[in-house]
């Protein structure tokens, strides 16, 4: 997928598949629930299903149609996984007593609004990597504890690109009208992964330009970058891997707004706090773009989408994220490695996971 790491240790082994004992995810709903008004609030748990898959067997118990639901997110087929789904409280009864073999229902409270996409504050992941031996679990926990300390880069996973990577160019094919797509959900699937495909490519090339400041000094960088001598000192005088350039749209973290980037110094120190983050284009007319420095690299990442604009709703993304409560357990005995950490709304625990073992996990 074409994608940098940003630590450079070489590939570490371990075993990993997306089952329902060895990924798990539980989704952090936005707020607490009321236990009051018009809509029941379902907490699930499911395996080896689709949420929509899920959706369906819940339309068809309670004759309620799928788009009737509330869910805050997209969750994995593979893996058990959590979430929060809301229904109207007349199909209550139709849910009392009810069973499914890759289904549970864990517990309903009523709530005064029907859940939205994107109402979660996250994901908890947990992972676990069987036949690791003593010497790989030791390079997975300096890793994990690198990337718990530092952060790490926020690519799209492969499960945005599909089974053979190819989505991205079906949504191009589709904004040039070379292709029709009448199923609308899949064509604004496919139109996302080309916008994400973008992020990935400004991101890897953010990463790299990173890892020209760790390793030249002022005057190769001038060198290989042709920038001004102010801007590559200003830039190599910051301490952590990840460089804030003058005129990126950075945003509070985990919440907050999103600001231009002016004074370098002060936002560096805040970067490094995980107070701000630095964040990416996904491709749209109406959509805050960066300037200057950081500007130009944006300009030029996205140069194909600017004849697209009009069709596409853009919005940004943190381009660096933070994971919290990371822990690490080795059970020697078994030669399993199990991680367990959180992430904000939208981020792959499997990007996470490439990052600690420096290769792709599915293929």
């Amino acid at each position: 997928m074409n994608r940098l790491f940003f630590m450079n240790h070489a590939p570490v082994q371990a075993y990993f598949t997306k089952n329902s004992n060895d990924f798990v995810v539980n989704e952090i709903p936005l707020y607490e629930f009321s236990n009051d008004g018009e809509h029941l609030v379902l907490h699930v748990r499911k395996k080896d299903l689709t949420t929509w898959q899920m959706l369906q067997i819940f339309s068809e118990t309670s004759g309620a149609k799928i788009r009737d639901f509330g869910y805050a997110g997209l969750k994995d087929k593979d893996g058990m996984t959590t979430q929060y789904i809301s229904i109207h409280k007349s199909h209550e009864k139709a849910f009392r007593d009810f069973t499914h073999q890759n289904i549970k229902i864990l517990n309903s409270i009523y709530h005064n609004n029907k859940i939205k996409m994107g109402h979660l504050k996250g994901n908890r992941f947990f992972i676990r990597l069987k036949k690791v031996l003593p010497i790989d679990a030791f390079k997975i926990k300096e890793a994990f504890e690198r990337v718990s300390k530092e952060g790490y880069p926020n690519y799209f996973g492969y499960q945005r690109f599909g089974k053979d990577g190819n989505n991205f160019n079906e949504g191009r094919a589709i904004l040039l009208n070379e292709k029709r797509e009448r199923n609308k959900k899949l064509r604004d699937f496919l139109i996302s992964a080309y916008q994400s495909e973008l992020f990935n490519q400004w991101l890897s090339k953010r990463v790299e330009i990173s890892r020209y400041f760790e390793s030249f000094n002022e005057k190769e960088l001038q060198s290989i970058l042709s920038w001004d001598k102010n801007s590559i000192k200003e830039i190599k005088r910051q301490p952590q891997f990840f460089k804030i350039l003058r005129g990126d749209v950075c945003h509070h973290y985990p919440h907050g707004k999103a600001f231009i980037c002016e004074n370098i110094e002060a936002e560096v120190g805040r970067f490094n706090a995980k107070d701000i983050t630095v964040t990416g284009l996904l491709a749209g007319g109406k959509t805050a773009r960066a300037c200057g420095l950081a500007g130009e690299i944006e300009t030029s990442s996205f140069k194909e989408a600017e004849i697209f604009l009009d069709k596409l709703d853009g919005t940004r993304r943190f381009a660096w994220n933070f994971i919290e409560n990371p822990e690490f357990n080795y059970k020697e005995e078994d030669a399993w490695v199990e991680l367990a950490f959180t992430l904000t709304k939208g981020a792959y625990a499997t990007v996470v996971l490439e990052e600690i073992l420096h290769k792709e996990i599915i293929k």
